[in-house]
């Protein structure tokens, strides 16, 4: 049930967007229980993710993050 801090960042940012499955989101909060850094990034990730939700930044169509996420993938 460990999971590293790549992946806790990984589930964190799907989390922010509903996209994370339960048991990813209680990996997660063992995680952050154990590590400092990891509580740090996802407290910050609520906030910054809050703030964009305010200024309107998140309203992108599906195509758009659909794109988004192939360019991502050719990057990676």
């Amino acid at each position: 049930m460990k999971i590293s801090c790549e992946q806790a960042s990984t589930i964190c940012n799907k989390s922010q967007y509903q996209e994370a499955s339960f048991w990813e989101i209680q990996k997660l909060k063992l995680h952050i229980l154990m590590c400092k850094t990891c509580a740090k990034f996802s407290r910050k990730n609520t906030v910054l993710t809050s703030l964009c939700d305010k200024a309107g930044l998140s309203i992108l169509s599906e195509n758009d993050k659909d794109e988004m996420r192939k360019k991502l993938k050719e990057h990676l």
